[in-house]
């Protein structure tokens, strides 16, 4: 838990800045308030691959490394395809015919992801769901707050045609389930691929 400290202090300031700059309407490239976050560089999407990274370097340095390269690279990678397959099935079978089903056919695909790629490295993937789950909730909180105050931001700006619905509930399906779910598998996933190249780094260095 000692690792996930000042990764998880690092993420949250990232959080508020990026709150802060789409209140104060900073430049869309840094801020952007489109929903979804328009890709904008000020986000913590982007962090989770350099915390993987360093959560893998620490491992291999202690000695955890990954059962196998292959396994560690080839679960998540299925993961994530399984991620997308179940998106597609689901359009297929129009299982995801309004917003709310696409959310909740996303969020079923996340957590088979999870169930798919953490056991490519259990060490680390303890470690990333911890810190995912740490980066996550300030998230949730911040979209609560958002929604019911309407602040203007892309934390309560709801997805295209998604219905009308009251605010409290609109968290429930727009905050507080796909940060539980879709981005703390994205969280884990990303963070497994890039943790393995921090192992690579770290077996390279002589030992202390």
């Amino acid at each position: 838990m000692r690792l996930i400290l000042v990764p998880a202090a690092i993420t949250l300031g990232v959080t508020l800045l990026r709150l802060g700059g789409e209140l104060r309407h900073g430049p869309p490239a840094l801020f952007s308030r489109l929903p979804g976050g328009g890709l904008a560089l000020v986000g913590i999407a982007w962090v989770a691959p350099v915390f993987g990274a360093w959560f893998g370097y620490r491992l291999g340095r202690s000695g955890l490394a990954p059962p196998g390269k292959g396994r560690a690279l080839g679960l998540p990678l299925a993961a994530a395809a399984t991620f997308f397959l179940v998106g597609w099935v689901a359009e297929k079978a129009g299982w995801a015919a309004s917003a709310n089903a696409l959310i909740a056919v996303f969020a079923v695909g996340a957590v088979l992801a999870l169930a798919v790629s953490i056991p490519a490295w259990p060490a680390l993937g303890q470690l990333l769901v911890a810190y995912a789950v740490a980066a996550r909730i300030p998230v949730a909180v911040v979209m609560l707050f958002a929604i019911l105050a309407g602040w203007g931001t892309h934390y309560d700006a709801p997805p295209p045609v998604f219905p009308a619905m009251l605010p409290l509930r609109r968290w429930l399906w727009t905050g507080l389930l796909p940060q539980a779910t879709i981005w703390v598998a994205y969280t884990v996933v990303v963070g497994m691929l890039f943790g393995v190249l921090g192992q690579v780094v770290a077996s390279r260095r002589p030992p202390d």
